[in-house]
Formats: structure tokens, sequence, C-alpha cells
């Protein structure tokens, strides 16, 4: 994966901070991941654009639907 730097207002990180401390993703970069695949899937590959869905592999789910067991972030 590659290191990409975000600056976002500091509501959104309270946001993404609430998501990882309720246990439903594992780390900040996870619920980013994952939004961004979402906007990916319904701005690009839904509309038949070329890419490569990165879910189809298996590397972008949310931690709660692996298991119930989440890391901390």
């Amino acid at each position: 994966m590659r290191l990409v730097t975000v600056k976002m207002p500091e509501i959104y990180v309270n946001g993404i901070d609430e998501l990882v401390k309720a246990g439903r993703y594992s780390s900040r970069s996870e619920v980013i991941r994952i939004a961004v695949r979402e906007l990916l899937k319904r701005e690009l590959w839904s509309a038949g654009l070329p890419a490569e869905p990165l879910w189809q592999y298996g590397g972008l789910r949310p931690a709660y639907e692996d298991n119930d067991a989440v890391a901390e972030g």
C-alpha cells in the first residue's frame, strides 16, 4: 500500500475516532480506506469506468465483517 497524507476538518477526525473507539473499525486508516472504496464503487466502478475493484479480493472489509475481535488503532 502507498502512504497518502490527507488534511481534513477536525470534526471528520473526531467522527472517525468514534467509529474506531466503538470497535466498528480497527484504525483510522481502515475507516478512510473503506470510505474511499465506497466512493470509488459509486462514482467509478459502478459506472463501468476502467479500474480494478479492490473489494473483489477481500482486502478492504470493515473489521466487524471479519470477526468480533478488533485491534486498537
